[in-house]
């Protein structure tokens, strides 16, 4: 199966060579780490089969959180990790998504523009949703940075998943309507109000094309179901890459194949292009280095966890809300979690391996 690896290793010296010296040192790392991954320059474990009397090699992955290679168990041990915070409640998806005049900025200022994004985005829900007209009470919030489109082009946008309800100053809790949370309309201007002040903080606000603060922003909100359901949604936005290998058709003749999905019809296809665009378009959602993706606001923040426990005994018990989470391992990952359970037995005669030993890095079988 062909894989982003192969055509790092096939064409990244050449890309390298052209663009080195203007590639970010999260760029060059994460070409580095992808083509390593689960390769002797890595090292590994050395195995051998009695019945058959053959060698097995397992190479260590590279661990990198943009390796199509290594996203393997994380969603689901995220899962896991969430259940203190699941309420028998309804939740509500929103995602508001930044316009196109300040892409380019964002893209060459990503560690400002992503935190920018955030804290507007963040502030202006919580004030609305405060507001008595709607929910009149503070919610709990879990957000996560997505960059891309199914073609791999640069769409910088936030998904939160959001309490049905809130808490107020005086310790009541306050729900929502079941399928209406705050209007998108009067979020969307305090959005882009927040934005436009935080970022006349900085330099960067006189290069912005001011039709940006002219025109509608775009946010979306539509209810998810209970918190199970809320979470697993959100699961694999977080420890998605920007492509899987699975989706990788080709390549030939310096042109890479992937499918897609369009999502006005649903229907799938197929998007070519060179070699070097694809790379390019794959780093441009490498994030900054130790950039955290996954932030909590409101009752769900760290500094509020305390006030869950006084939320659940105002909210009444639901069966669903003590179920756990089901595994959401996708195709590719439950393919790659079955390979490394494999490396156990031998796949030839499926006997029990001896580890006789490590592999150090850099040495070949």
């Amino acid at each position: 199966m062909l894989e982003v690896a192969d055509i790092f290793r096939l064409h990244g010296p050449q890309y390298r060579e052209q663009f080195g010296a203007r590639m970010l040192p999260s760029h060059l790392r994460a070409m580095q780490d992808i083509e390593q991954c689960r390769t002797a320059a890595l090292g590994g474990q050395l195995y051998f089969c009695q019945q058959c009397q053959t060698e097995r090699y397992s190479y260590h992955s590279c661990k990198n959180r943009h390796c199509p290679k290594c996203q393997n168990e994380q969603a689901n041990l995220w899962l896991q990790a969430q259940q203190d915070l699941l309420l028998p409640i309804p939740y509500f998806m929103v995602t508001f998504t930044l316009p196109a005049e300040l892409r380019a900025i964002a893209r060459s200022n990503q560690k400002l523009c992503y935190n920018l994004l955030f804290r507007a985005s963040s502030q202006a829900l919580l004030k609305l949703a405060q507001d008595p007209r709607f929910i009149g009470a503070r919610p709990g919030m879990v957000g996560v940075l997505h960059t891309w489109t199914r073609q791999l082009l640069y769409h910088p946008h936030v998904h939160y998943i959001v309490t049905g309800g809130g808490l107020t100053s005086d310790g009541r809790w306050l729900s929502s309507r079941p399928d209406f949370l705050v209007p998108v309309k009067a979020l969307s201007a305090i959005f882009r109000a927040k934005f436009r002040d935080q970022l006349q903080k900085s330099a960067l606000f006189a290069q912005v094309d001011q039709l940006a603060w002219k025109k509608k922003w775009v946010v979306h909100s539509e209810p998810v179901g209970s918190g199970i359901q809320a979470f697993q949604y959100l699961a694999p936005y977080i420890f998605r890459v920007a492509i899987s290998n699975n989706r990788l058709r080709s390549l030939h003749e310096g042109q890479v194949s992937f499918s897609y999905k369009e999502s006005a019809t649903d229907q799938t296809k197929r998007c070519t292009i060179p070699a070097a665009e694809f790379i390019r378009r794959f780093l441009q959602h490498v994030l900054p280095l130790r950039f955290i993706k996954v932030r909590y606001y409101g009752l769900l923040s760290p500094a509020q966890r305390p006030l869950l426990h006084k939320v659940r005994q105002l909210l009444p018990a639901r069966k669903s809300a003590a179920q756990a989470p089901a595994p959401i391992l996708p195709a590719e990952q439950l393919a790659i979690a079955n390979r490394q359970s494999a490396m156990r037995s031998c796949p030839s005669c499926r006997a029990p391996l001896t580890l006789l030993g490590s592999i150090p890095r850099g040495r070949p079988p």
